[in-house]
């Protein structure tokens, strides 16, 4: 019991502390079949019991140690942007085009609800923004003037991210969270384009908005479909229990949001330097938006890996 005790303590400082020494590490792995061995003889002896639990959940502990992959960051970004991601948004594709064809229809419902009813903008805008677009003056006129491009894109992009992951993470309301989210975007972008077209400046907002909005909008839409998966995983589990499909689904959600995080910081960099800047014509800031969504599309879709994994498989179900 003394041994293995002080094993335990050991592995406190092998799970805590990267640069173990080396006498530690070769002490547990001599200690590692001797306590697989110790087990066996507990369980002829004593069936079940406090002294067999003891040795299994130190030993299941040592096998882990042991048998964990090699830390490496680079080889972990790797996998998680080419093997990952694409594979979870491969496995939820109906999911994600489902909240993708809600946004839009949300969108359409905002849009067609200004058009007939101007006083509806009240409900996501200020009257700041209202009387402004009112005299020909779009809210985002000027903002270089008031604030630098450095502090707008760190704030633009805090708030971005803090949507999407909300969209995640209000998800645990068996999806109605996520809905909520979405559809107030969907609502709030149509209503916004409605309102400033009834004053000939939909299309000075549009200028504004293509050169991040494709992935700013795209990232929010992705996270509402892993915020939705996340409340079906509570609301069907199928053959699992909610707490496995749920601890699945949330590390799914949680790499999917890693991710749009990522594109969202770039995101909040091109509308804080990019977007309010009058220096930049309406082309080159298509051809960024388009390029950078490009970007975001091939990093979910990981092609070249999906591909090569696909080979693999067939030739291993061949030989």
């Amino acid at each position: 019991m003394p041994v293995w005790q002080a094993l335990g303590s050991r592995l406190k400082e092998l799970e805590s502390d990267r640069a173990a020494s080396p006498d530690i590490v070769r002490e547990t792995l001599r200690l590692y079949p001797e306590l697989a061995r110790d087990i066996a003889i507990a369980r002829r002896i004593v069936s079940g019991g406090q002294l067999v639990q003891m040795l299994e959940g130190t030993y299941a502990r040592v096998h882990q140690l042991v048998y964990q992959p090699p830390r490496n960051l680079r080889e972990s970004l790797r996998k998680l942007f080419r093997v990952d991601v694409p594979a979870i948004v491969h496995d939820m594709r109906w999911r994600l085009l489902s909240v993708g064809l809600f946004f839009v229809l949300s969108t359409l419902a905002g849009w067609a609800l200004v058009m007939t009813n101007p006083d509806v903008v009240a409900l996501f805008a200020s009257p700041e923004i209202i009387e402004g677009v009112q005299a020909g003056d779009l809210w985002t006129d000027g903002l270089l003037h008031a604030v630098p491009s450095s502090a707008l894109s760190a704030g633009i992009f805090t708030n971005n991210i803090s949507v999407a992951l909300t969209s995640i993470a209000v998800g645990v309301l068996f999806g109605l969270g996520t809905i909520y989210i979405i559809a107030l975007n969907g609502l709030m972008l149509g209503g916004l384009f409605a309102f400033t077209a009834q004053y000939d400046l939909a299309g000075r907002l549009f200028s504004f908005v293509v050169a991040h909005g494709v992935v700013e909008l795209s990232a929010i839409v992705l996270c509402g479909a892993a915020g939705f998966a996340l409340g079906e995983s509570l609301a069907r589990p199928g053959a699992l229990t909610r707490r496995q499909a749920f601890r699945i689904a949330a590390g799914k959600a949680t790499r999917i949001g890693l991710v749009c995080a990522l594109f969202l910081v770039g995101a909040g960099v091109i509308e804080g330097y990019v977007s309010p800047n009058p220096a930049f014509p309406l082309p080159v800031r298509i051809f960024v938006g388009v390029a950078y969504g490009l970007l975001f599309v091939w990093t979910l879709a990981g092609l070249p890996e999906l591909s090569r994994l696909k080979v693999q498989r067939s030739q291993s179900v061949a030989t």
